[in-house]
C-alpha cells in the first residue's frame, strides 16, 4: 500500500495538455517566465484567510491566532489579509474555533483582489451577480459595514444554502439572497423601475486555468470547446449585467483563468459596445498588463487601462484577471 505522502505527491503531478501549454507560453515573456509558471502550478497553494472586521478587527485576530500558528499580515494597507505560515493538518483551518465564530474566512488570495477593485462604501447598493460560495459577498459586506445593501445571486439551490451558511457565519445583515438565473434575474430588475447599483461585482463562470494549484483536476478537464462557450456566456452576461448599473456606477470584472478568450476579449467587447469608460486601480498583487492581441484579434487599446492579469509565479498565488469599468450613461 502506498503512503500518504506518496498518494499526496500525486496528485500535483498531472500534465497539461498540449494545446494549454502552448498556449499559456505564447503569453509569457520568455522561456524561463513559462517554465516559472509550470513549475509552481505543481505546488499546494499557501494558506491566506482573510480577517471579518464584521466581528473583530485583524489586530484581534492575529493575536489569537498567534498562540497556535504562526501567521503574518503580508500587506500594510490591507491589514484583514493574513497568511497563515505553519503547517497545518488536513481541514484545521476550517475546524478553527475562529472559522466556526465567523472570524476569519478561508480565502485565497488571489480571490481577494476583485472585491479590492470594487472598493465598495458603505451605504452603497452592490450586486453581486455569482454570489456563492460567499466568499467575496462577506468580503463585500465587510466594505459595507454591513449598510447599504447587496443582492447576493446564484442559481443552484446546492450552492444557495452554502452561500446562506457562510452568510450567517459571518454575521452578514444587509444581503438579500436570490436565486435566479443570472441573465433573467438582471432582464427583470431592469423592466421593473428598482433603483439601480452602485456597483457590481461580475466574478463569472470560467474554464478555472488559474485554479490549478488548488484543483488539479483542471489539468485533465481543461478545454477549448468550453473556453469558447464559456466566453460567449459572459459577453451575455456582462451585457444584461449592465442593465442593473447606474450611471456613473462601478463594475468589476474578473475570472480566475489565464484564457484571453475569457478575459481581455470579454472586456475589448465592452469598451466597443456599451458606454464604459476604463477604470484604473491599483492591487496589494504585482499585477502585469493584458494582453493586446491574441491570435488574429487586436484588442480596444483601453484595456491596458481597464484589467491587469495575476500570474501565480508572481505572487505565490493562485491565477487571477481583474477589469474595472465606470458605466457613462445608462444602458
Amino acid at each position: 500500500m502506498e503512503s500518504n505522502n506518496q498518494a499526496h505527491e500525486k496528485k500535483w503531478k498531472y500534465e497539461m495538455k498540449e494545446e494549454f501549454r502552448e498556449r499559456m507560453k505564447k503569453m509569457m515573456k520568455s522561456e524561463g517566465d513559462f517554465l516559472a509558471f509550470e513549475e509552481i502550478v505543481h505546488r499546494e497553494p499557501r494558506n491566506f484567510i482573510r480577517c471579518n472586521t464584521l466581528k473583530i478587527s485583524p489586530s484581534e485576530l492575529v493575536e489569537r491566532l498567534s498562540r497556535k500558528w504562526d501567521v503574518e499580515q503580508p500587506f500594510e494597507k490591507f491589514p484583514e489579509i493574513i497568511l497563515v505560515k505553519s503547517e497545518l493538518a488536513p481541514g484545521e483551518l476550517g475546524n478553527a474555533l475562529e472559522h466556526l465564530l465567523g472570524y476569519y474566512y478561508i480565502q485565497e488570495v488571489s480571490s481577494m483582489m476583485s472585491v479590492i477593485a470594487l472598493d465598495p462604501k458603505p451605504k452603497e447598493r452592490v450586486l453581486d451577480l455569482f454570489a456563492s460560495p460567499g466568499s467575496k459577498t462577506t468580503q463585500i459586506a465587510a466594505r459595507l459595514e454591513n449598510t447599504g445593501a447587496i443582492v447576493a445571486n446564484d442559481l443552484k439551490i446546492s450552492r444557495i444554502k452554502i452561500l446562506v451558511s457562510n452568510l450567517e457565519r459571518c454575521g452578514v445583515t444587509n444581503a438579500i439572497v436570490t436565486r435566479k438565473d443570472a441573465i433573467a434575474l438582471c432582464a427583470r430588475l431592469s423592466k421593473s423601475g428598482f433603483k439601480k447599483f452602485d456597483k457590481i461585482l461580475l466574478d463569472v463562470p470560467c474554464s478555472g486555468e488559474g485554479t490549478l494549484r488548488s484543483s488539479p483536476s483542471t489539468f485533465l478537464n481543461w478545454n477549448l470547446k468550453i473556453v469558447r462557450k464559456l466566453s460567449r456566456q459572459q459577453k451575455k452576461f456582462l451585457a444584461f449585467a449592465l442593465r442593473c448599473l447606474r450611471p456613473g456606477g462601478t463594475l468589476v470584472y474578473s475570472t480566475c483563468t489565464h484564457s484571453p478568450e475569457e478575459n481581455e476579449e470579454i472586456v475589448s467587447f465592452a469598451l466597443e459596445n456599451f458606454p464604459l469608460r476604463a477604470e484604473s486601480f491599483s492591487l496589494p498583487l504585482h499585477c502585469r498588463a493584458p494582453l493586446s492581441e491574441w491570435n488574429d484579434a487586436r484588442f480596444h487599446p483601453d484595456v491596458e487601462k481597464a484589467a491587469c492579469r495575476i500570474y501565480p509565479h508572481d505572487n505565490d498565488s493562485e491565477g487571477f484577471f481583474v477589469a474595472k469599468f465606470r458605466l457613462a450613461k445608462e444602458v
